[in-house]
């Protein structure tokens, strides 16, 4: 019999994880029966919850111990709710297996609280936050920045900490979001500034994305120059290019009644102060129209000047460093020993104050005694910053007290800087010239002339030769510092012109269109145009003229790098004692490097004539066809190309025009023998132009900076005469060209000459070269000249079987015609004798046929007329025109009496070989 009712807590409280199906009770769910152990009865059969769709069930564990236990039917979501409560009852089983008269307990509440995960990340209101700040100021919060979480429990919704992610940046956050600057911002450091903010919620979960703040500077009113470039970029052959172009000038409304602006190129440390042309002394005078007689004591190294070989030396500008232990011996015979009374030291010199604090003598320019003495008979050098000249005259030339030493006091000799030089000597009177403006000495020391001696001279560079007083005779007194373009000219004294054209910067400012500049605004150029002034009331005109401010480099081929230039200003204003200051403007412009020129030489490189010709008066034009022609390449980027076209790009080949400084035409193999053989050149073919020649039996040379034009003009002048023909039957040349002082050479082009001598059994060897000779000029632009050069190659091949062909036609022919070839042979006989007046004696020992192989290349099916007689002389036509296009009409008229008399020679041969 079912007597009792179910017992059950009265309240439980429980706790449910988020995502989990596990209720923990407290107390945990158990039902008593008293009926217990009566079957049925005291058992427990079922919990059952009251409330509408609640998301739990109650399930009996054991019916005899009344346990129970509460789960979620479904996923509790803590975020949609966060606490459930409802009525739970216990069921016992009744009174029989049917669970009749079943019992149920007392109504218990269940409170369940749900308990948070951490799921969710922060996340910020805003996708970007944005400022403004005003540079200079600190502020206690620029902005707020604000994460929520969606999380439900205190714990993991609340934002805990945010933080700055991007690094190195002038800001703070703190732990409510809010941004302050920790450094005083500037706008012309930075105009605005990105940052990246993350936060963390309670549990130190981050958010998923980062905020981005942005943080703009808003300036403070400054007076200064505003829109310019700090890089100007400076492409060669671009001319003049404006510097600031927008340039403009904020006054913050100050009452300014006049500025005073200073732009300033900085080039001391291009080349010898700036850019200026790289040749040689010896072809700039001449450029500048220096009359001749300069003697360079500081030539590139070479053959010819080979005692600057052991020195230190920057090639591209000619620049000899000396460090205090490099000394020069000047060979006998390159000066003058007598320099008269007249005479010029030029040079270009760098030099800071001297090492130690007893400053010794540091010679440029030293004649001393080459032995057992040690007088110095006139010398250039720097002692204590001062520039000293020493002249000692002989007695024979003056026996009283006569001026001996002439000393400048100059801050230029020890500024470290490039500075021109020149001592002017008009004894008694010296006079100095730095950078074209004139010096007088400011002490002049006399001495008694020197005794007359034999002893012989030594005259030295970067050091002094002490030949006497010593065990061993060395140099002295070293000079240390930088040299170039040293020169010496005895006689005629440079004019004032010629000296400023020598040290002419070949870059500086420039003002375009001068007379757009305004009325109200003054300006002035220094001497090298590296310095402008400029002044005026109105700041408009100011703004516009210095948009007019340009730089210009008018070599073709200038020294890359960094040109500096700086802008300082001063400005006034109208009864004010603090007026606005202007800082001043760094900027600098960037020369790139020139396309380098590819310098090519071409023409007939073999060539033969008669000895005769060369016996003559006039002798043989070495180079007649002579031609010079210089290239670039550049390379396509079209804008349009998409990276993967790049390899695509296209190269063009363009000729252009430019200068040369010297062409040397050199002897291969033993030098010429004067006795016999010369290189001659009328000068009357350099007047009118920047050149000069040298002589010699190691060859030619032509120098002096004109185009390539006139350098072609004179060298397809220059003749070779052999009147000892006998002793020589060829000779070879080479010929090269230097733009720059050798920075930009050209190909070496090879000539053989050969000498056709009348007892050369080889002879008609020559002339058959001579006429397959190619004259082609072989062009950069038109690769295809190389093909040809091959074909040239398989000719001789040809000539083998046309031989082989008419030999077999001319047996048949002359089988048939005995009579009409002795017929010949007479009529040759005759001519042949006329041959001996032209000094043309043939050796008719061997049958020979000329053929063209050109003309068997271009026309096949003339092969096997060549051997007729009647066309012999179409072939004399073909022949002569494709030898010589260049050549000089008698030359012509003597190959074609050859090619006669050689035809007639053949039918004299046809008959021995019968």
């Amino acid at each position: 019999v079912n007597k009792h009712k179910p017992w059950i807590e009265t309240s439980y409280h429980g706790i449910i994880t988020e995502n989990n199906d596990t209720v923990i009770l407290d107390p945990p769910l158990v039902a008593l029966d008293k009926d217990a152990p009566v079957p049925f009865a005291g058992e427990i059969c079922a919990f059952k919850i009251h409330g509408q769709e609640m998301p739990f069930e109650a399930v009996v564990l054991n019916k005899t111990s009344g346990e129970g236990r509460l789960r979620a039917k479904s996923p509790i979501d803590c975020e949609l709710q966060k606490e459930y409560t409802f009525i739970i009852q216990a069921y016992d089983c009744g009174s029989g297996p049917g669970g009749t008269n079943w019992k149920k307990s007392h109504k218990a509440v269940v409170h369940i609280q749900v308990k948070d995960v951490n799921e969710f990340s922060p996340a910020f209101k805003e996708s970007v936050y944005k400022a403004t700040v005003t540079e200079g100021k600190i502020y206690d919060s620029i902005l707020q920045v604000e994460a929520i979480d969606e999380d439900c429990s205190p714990q993991y919704s609340q934002i805990c900490n945010y933080e700055i992610v991007t690094t190195e940046v002038p800001f703070a956050i703190d732990r409510n979001g809010n941004i302050r600057n920790t450094e005083k911002l500037s706008y012309d450091k930075q105009h605005q500034y990105e940052i990246m903010v993350t936060a963390f919620d309670c549990g130190q979960k981050h958010a998923t994305e980062d905020v981005l703040v942005r943080v703009n500077v808003k300036p403070v009113c400054k007076p200064g120059w505003q829109d310019w470039n700090k890089r100007i970029e400076y492409r060669p052959g671009s001319g003049s290019i404006p510097l600031f172009p927008s340039i403009h000038l904020e006054t913050c409304d100050g009452p300014v009644s006049s500025i005073h602006t200073t732009i300033e190129l900085q080039t001391n440390y291009i080349g010898k102060g700036c850019d200026r042309e790289t040749y040689s002394e010896k072809s700039l005078q001449k450029l500048c129209g220096a009359s001749s007689g300069a003697i360079d004591l500081l030539p590139s190294p070479s053959t010819t000047t080979n005692w600057t070989a052991g020195l230190l030396m920057d090639s591209n500008d000619i620049i000899f460093k000396f460090d205090g232990k490099q000394g020069a011996k000047i060979p006998d015979g390159i000066v003058p020993k007598n320099l008269t009374d007249q005479f010029t030291i030029t040079l270009w010199m760098k030099h800071g104050p001297s090492p130690g604090l007893r400053a010794e003598k540091e010679t440029i320019l030293c004649n001393s005694d080459k032995t057992e003495m040690n007088r110095h008979h006139y010398a250039l050098y720097v002692h204590n910053c001062r520039l000293v000249f020493l002249l000692r005259k002989d007695f024979d030339q003056a026996d009283t007290f006569r001026p001996a030493e002439f000393h400048w006091k100059l801050d230029q000799i020890c500024d470290k800087e490039w500075h021109y030089y020149v001592v002017n000597v008009e004894f008694p009177v010296v006079t100095l010239y730095m950078d074209g403006t004139t010096y007088e000495p400011y002490l002049v020391t006399n001495d008694w002339p020197i005794h007359p001696s034999h002893i012989a001279m030594q005259l030295t560079v970067g050091a002094c030769w002490q030949g006497g007083e010593v065990t061993k005779p060395r140099f002295a007194q070293y000079f240390h510092g930088s040299l170039a373009s040293l020169t010496i000219r005895p006689g005629k004294i440079e004019s004032q012109k010629v000296i400023s054209c020598l040290q002419a910067c070949k870059e500086g400012l420039d003002i375009n269109s001068l007379e757009s500049l305004g009325q109200g605004i003054k300006y002035h150029f220094n001497p090298s145009q590296s310095v402008l002034v400029m002044e005026g009331d109105d700041i408009e005109n100011i703004n516009q003229a210095l948009r007019k401010v340009s730089y210009i480099n008018s070599r073709q081929f200038p020294t890359a790098g960094v040109r500096r230039l700086k802008v300082s200003s001063k400005v006034q204003c109208f009864g004010e004692d603090v007026c606005i200051s202007i800082p001043d403007i760094d900027a600098y412009v960037m020369v790139f490097q020139a396309n380098e020129p590819k310098i090519t030489i071409t023409g007939m490189d073999h060539f033969a004539r008669p000895a005769a010709q060369f016996e003559s008066e006039r002798g043989v034009i070495l180079l007649p066809d002579i031609r010079i022609v210089s290239t670039v390449t550049k390379m396509e980027h079209p804008v349009e190309l998409r990276e993967h076209d790049r390899a695509n790009k296209q190269v063009v080949v363009e000729e252009m025009l430019h200068n040369l400084d010297f062409c040397d035409v050199l002897v291969i193999g033993a030098e010429l023998d004067p006795e016999q053989e010369c290189l001659e050149l009328d000068h009357g073919e350099l007047q009118g132009k920047h050149l000069d020649a040298t002589n010699s039996t190691a060859g030619y040379s032509i120098y002096g900076v004109d185009s390539m034009f006139s350098y072609e003009q004179v060298l397809r002048k220059l003749r070779y005469r052999n009147w000892g023909t006998s002793a020589t039957s060829d000779r070879k040349f080479r010929v090269k060209c230097s733009e720059l002082n050798g920075r930009y050479t050209s190909n070496e082009f090879n000539l053989e000459v050969n000498i056709l001598h009348s007892s050369n059994s080889n002879f008609m060897d020559h002339v058959n070269h001579m006429i397959v000779q190619p004259q082609f000029l072989q062009s950069v632009q038109h690769p295809e000249g190389s093909v040809s050069a091959v074909h040239n190659s398989v000719v001789p091949g040809v000539a083998t079987i046309v031989i082989i062909i008419c030999v077999s036609i001319l047996v048949l022919v002359i089988t048939l015609g005995v009579y009409r070839l002795r017929t010949a042979q007479q009529h040759s006989s005759a001519e042949h004798e006329g041959a001996k007046d032209n000094e043309m004696d043939w050796d008719d020992s061997a049958l020979t046929i000329t053929v063209n192989p050109m003309e068997k290349y271009e026309k096949p099916h003339q092969i096997e007329e060549e051997s007729e007689e009647e066309d012999i002389d179409d072939e004399e036509e073909d022949t002569t025109s494709a030898e010589s296009d260049d050549s000089e009409e008698e030359e012509e008229e003597e190959e074609e009496e050859v090619i006669v008399q050689k035809g007639n020679k053949q039918n004299a041969s046809r008959q021995e070989q019968l």
